[in-house]
């Protein structure tokens, strides 16, 4: 009876470590075609028009419905959605692309495991755009936070090359602006 009882447990433990094991070999499986996926997205902007930009954006957000707990595909469509403000500021999507970023920063900001020097990154760039948009009005009222954030994401991350990419072109837009 007691070896029954014993070949049970056995039995139990093993199912439980295949189940475990089996759950790790998904999750690490969603990744790869989450970054293939991304990255097929992305290969599409090689030649970059408005019209691929918010193909790939809507791309980028199917990606984010499929894996709502990852972070990289809210990451990727909010910075697409900026690249994409930047250049076309006065746009009609441009708007409700940047309240979407707006919430994306707000989502990663309560993931487990962001990655903080990012977030920054976005939010100086949100900050950015709305300069671009409007120099006149906001230039004065979002450059400190521009630099604030950028800043703070090369202190986080001195290899960040999206923020100090970004922070080199504010820096240069802006002493155009001020020769003007």
């Amino acid at each position: 009876m007691t070896s029954q009882i014993s070949k049970s447990i056995v039995i139990m433990i093993a199912c439980l470590f295949m189940a475990v094991s089996n759950v790790n070999a998904q999750q690490q499986q969603q990744q790869l075609p989450m970054a293939a996926l991304i990255g097929q997205s992305l290969s599409k902007l090689q030649d970059y028009t408005p019209e691929k930009a918010l193909t790939c954006i809507a791309e980028l957000k199917r990606i984010d419905a499929m894996f709502p707990d990852s972070i990289q595909p809210k990451y990727q469509a909010a910075l697409q959605s900026l690249y994409y403000a930047v250049q076309f500021p006065h746009a009609g999507q441009t708007e409700s692309l940047l309240a979407d970023v707006e919430q994306s920063i707000g989502k990663i900001g309560q993931m487990p495991n962001n990655d903080a020097s990012d977030l920054c990154t976005l939010k100086g760039f949100l900050y950015m755009v709305r300069i671009v948009q409007d120099p006149a009005q906001n230039a004065a009222r979002y450059y400190r936070d521009v630099l604030e954030n950028y800043d703070k994401a090369l202190k986080l991350n001195p290899d960040n090359q999206v923020a100090k990419d970004l922070q080199q072109k504010f820096m240069d837009g802006m002493q155009k602006a001020m020769g003007q």
